[in-house]
């Protein structure tokens, strides 16, 4: 009877550092896992960035470094490839590189079923043919003809693209859509379809927009996340790029003292103002109040008059 192998846990292969990572922070070494966001977050853009990155070993986004470059093989089904071009083209300018030297190869069959045992077929001869280091196939919802919504039809779908990945040695990184108007749900919560999408994923990037404002968040499943990165899609003549925006960090307020709050009430009452009227724009307690006031009275600030606190004229 043939017996599962085991080992101790002291025995098991250890990683070493330069090998836990893709690209540094942002995807782990032979991961799989999804790029998701709502339409027009410019998911592709970020898969693109991910494949210049790692056939070039630029750091993606100009940040995230890959410690060792190596082939790409691209599927990306929702554009022409003549748009595949440019936007590769918009990523290379950003990064200061050239095209012709990129090693991404792009498949350029016109659809490509992972439903279907022929067309799975096809893709795993082309990986094992060009031993690509990583996979993008963008996006999810053109790679079949199941139900998404099926938990029962998704996971077998994304167990054949682990075994892929665990066969070839190679990292797998699907663009996947968000539900419309889920926003306040958790990143990986508000992808389409079943749960089975976020459970999948080694490294998860999420991109979300708000008005004006996208934002990226990074998971991972050994390793620290990070949320709200700010990116832009920077325009450099005819090309464009995803770029880490430059925020400054806005400047906290010093906190208002009890004099400089009297004295703003005051400012904004214009006339002789009351004990009460003053505790109430204040909100302070009469016992600060009282202070703050014989201190300003004191330093010849305010005057007490009859009807009320004056600021002193000048």
């Amino acid at each position: 009877m043939t017996q599962l192998p085991t080992k101790p846990a002291h025995a098991l292969p250890v990683c070493p550092e330069e090998h836990k990572w893709l690209i540094e922070g942002l995807w782990a070494d032979q991961a799989v896992g999804i790029v998701g966001g709502e339409p027009k977050c410019c998911k592709s853009f970020l898969a693109l960035d991910m494949a210049v990155a790692v056939a070039s070993g630029a750091p993606c986004l100009r940040r995230f470094a890959v410690p060792r470059a190596g082939r790409v093989l691209l599927f990306a089904a929702e554009d022409a490839l003549h748009v595949v071009r440019e936007r590769l083209e918009g990523i290379c300018a950003a990064a200061r590189l050239s095209l012709d030297a990129l090693d991404v190869q792009v498949i350029t069959a016109p659809t490509l079923r992972l439903d279907l045992e022929a067309d799975r077929r096809l893709l795993a001869d082309a990986v094992e043919r060009l031993a690509p280091r990583l996979l993008v196939l963008d996006p999810f919802v053109r790679l079949h003809r199941i139900d998404e919504n099926v938990s029962g039809e998704v996971a077998p779908l994304l167990a054949w693209l682990r075994e892929l990945q665990r066969a070839h040695s190679l990292a797998v990184a699907v663009v996947h859509h968000a539900k419309k108007g889920a926003s306040r749900a958790r990143a990986g919560q508000a992808l389409r379809g079943s749960s089975e999408f976020h459970a999948w994923g080694d490294s998860n990037l999420y991109l979300r927009r708000a008005g004006d404002s996208l934002t990226l968040s990074i998971e991972h499943r050994a390793a620290p996340s990070r949320n709200g990165i700010p990116l832009a899609l920077v325009e450099n003549g005819h090309a464009l790029a995803l770029a880490i925006a430059e925020t400054q960090r806005a400047v906290e307020p010093t906190p208002a003292s009890t004099i400089e709050r009297v004295e703003q009430a005051l400012v904004q009452s214009g006339g002789p103002t009351s004990i009460s009227a003053l505790r109430d724009a204040c909100r302070l307690r009469n016992k600060s109040l009282y202070e703050a006031l014989a201190q300003l009275v004191a330093q010849g600030r305010v005057l007490k008059t009859p009807e009320g606190y004056v600021l002193a004229r000048s």
